[in-house]
């Protein structure tokens, strides 16, 4: 068994729409990147190859390269798992927590949970997703960001 950690922040602008787990969110602002800027997302994908020691998302996917302009993070999320899957690693269990004074997300985890599971061909059940402010401090709390934390199981296959 081997464990990983993934850590992602994006930054809240205008004009962009704010899309968390695969799933767009309802709200005024959304998050600033290359790509959807799905924090939760990159952060999941970041955890997985750290737990198989294949290095980032950005040495796969970087945002140098126009092809991911824009991209459906959820797409590199499938293509992380591939990547596992061809490395003989199979995902055990994905725990992510997403870091927002705003918007509420309670009522998107579960299309989030489901999103992450149907992208890394795993049970729902191994998916656990949740939601937490910073009671106002930090970037996160004074709403100028939302971050995301993952950390994740992976098993060997021999």
């Amino acid at each position: 068994m081997r464990i990983g950690h993934g850590y992602d922040v994006h930054r809240l602008v205008e004009g962009r729409k704010l899309i968390l787990g695969g799933v767009e969110i309802e709200y005024e602002k959304g998050l600033l990147g290359h790509s959807d800027a799905d924090v939760v997302t990159h952060a999941i994908c970041d955890s997985l190859l750290g737990a198989a020691a294949l290095g980032d998302i950005g040495g796969y996917f970087p945002d140098s390269d126009i092809k991911y302009k824009g991209i459906d993070s959820l797409i590199l999320l499938k293509e992380v798992c591939q990547i596992l899957r061809n490395n003989n690693y199979s995902i055990n269990n994905i725990d992510a927590t997403i870091i927002a004074q705003a918007p509420k997300l309670a009522s998107y985890i579960n299309k989030m949970r489901e999103n992450i599971a149907k992208a890394c061909l795993i049970d729902i059940s191994k998916v656990s997703i949740k939601a937490t402010t910073e009671e106002h401090l930090g970037f996160t709390g004074n709403g100028q960001g939302i971050a995301a934390h993952s950390v994740c199981l992976i098993n060997e296959d021999k």
